[in-house]
């Protein structure tokens, strides 16, 4: 899904699809993380939630947090790619604004195919619903958020019931899920997609978010710009019409002219953007958290 270089604007974007592009694309997120502007944030990092697979995760809250909802995001990269302290500028921005944050690692390809991911993506979920206090979150005001293919993962864990259910969980038990630029229905497999996922009629079903969506599905965020040639917009837009058509709760929000990286690089702190993400996050989680919170007071 992701594994071109792009110019936007006057930013080079890596968008790190091999390991010989790595160190340029640290050199860039910690490029995109000067962009500050005045923080208000606790940042926790390298918390392991999963010592059997080595795999930890970086917590953002915001200073003084107490009942404060929370974000478990998943990065992408092709499924293949990413390190979870590229996306402090996530944690951040959203932190700054009153969301704690938890960006955990997951295992890729090669070293693991699916759905080895989707178990350590469910793992750092239940690990944050039984920490979230720590941090000043609220347990019961979970979302799952992710961009390309960690869209895609947020999905399945919101969508195919297996991946939480095995960790004690339901997806219901989420207060939202947040894709943007997600895949949701991404056939036909392209690149290394056959190998991850399974070139049979097994892998394809499952790979699919858009195929376990049946309207018991947490309410979802789909962000989703229409100059995306990675992810294209029919996902997104197939993903909302399921949704809908399973008396489900799905809200699209499509951005014209905006591509794969940019949408999510309008998190960045102290970017002058038009592109919304960050206020459509906001008012999506606002109101969810809103919603529920009056619910329990009655």
């Amino acid at each position: 899904m992701i594994g071109t270089v792009r110019r936007l604007g006057n930013v080079l974007v890596l968008a790190a699809a091999s390991s010989t592009l790595a160190g340029c694309a640290s050199l860039f997120f910690a490029a995109v993380d000067k962009l500050e502007y005045a923080r208000n944030v606790v940042e926790r990092d390298h918390i392991v939630f999963d010592a059997g697979h080595g795999l930890a995760l970086d917590a953002y809250s915001p200073a003084g947090a107490h009942d404060d909802p929370v974000v478990v995001f998943f990065y992408g990269g092709s499924w293949s790619e990413g390190k979870r302290h590229w996306y402090r500028y996530v944690g951040d921005a959203l932190a700054n604004n009153g969301v704690v944050v938890l960006i955990p690692d997951y295992r890729k390809f090669p070293d693991v195919r699916f759905p080895a991911f989707m178990h350590d993506a469910a793992r750092a979920v239940a690990w944050a619903r039984a920490h979230a206090a720590e941090f000043g979150g609220d347990p019961q005001h979970i979302f799952v958020m992710g961009h390309s293919a960690g869209g895609q993962i947020a999905a399945l864990l919101a969508c195919d019931k297996r991946y939480l259910n095995a960790v004690g969980m339901q997806p219901r038990e989420l207060a939202g899920m947040i894709g943007v630029a997600g895949a949701y229905a991404f056939l036909p497999f392209v690149e290394d997609e056959a190998e991850i996922f399974g070139d049979n009629a097994k892998g394809r079903y499952d790979s699919q978010p858009i195929n376990f969506v049946d309207g018991d599905e947490p309410p979802m965020l789909l962000l989703q710009g229409t100059d995306d040639d990675e992810v294209p917009p029919d996902n997104a837009q197939a993903m909302e019409e399921r949704a809908q058509a399973m008396d489900g709760t799905a809200t699209l929000k499509l951005y014209p002219d905006v591509g794969h990286n940019r949408i999510l690089l309008a998190l960045a702190r102290g970017r002058q953007t038009h592109i919304p993400t960050l206020a459509d996050t906001l008012a999506f989680i606002q109101r969810i958290d809103a919603a529920g919170k009056a619910t329990s007071m009655r």
